[in-house]
């Protein structure tokens, strides 16, 4: 399982809304809203989602 870099929900990869790939990394938005919010700041969410699995 993976998170969602917004919103922190469990996300499979094989069922997510889509992957989005950002400097050799994937990352799976679990819906167009937080797709939307990502894809605007990924450093922001990147760094947060990071922070979270400390």
């Amino acid at each position: 399982m993976h998170l969602c870099p917004v919103c922190k929900s469990r996300t499979n990869p094989n069922k997510a809304h889509i992957k989005i790939q950002y400097k050799h990394d994937i990352y799976y938005p679990c819906c167009p809203l937080c797709q939307a919010v990502f894809e605007k700041e990924p450093e922001k969410y990147i760094k947060n989602l990071s922070e979270h699995k400390k």
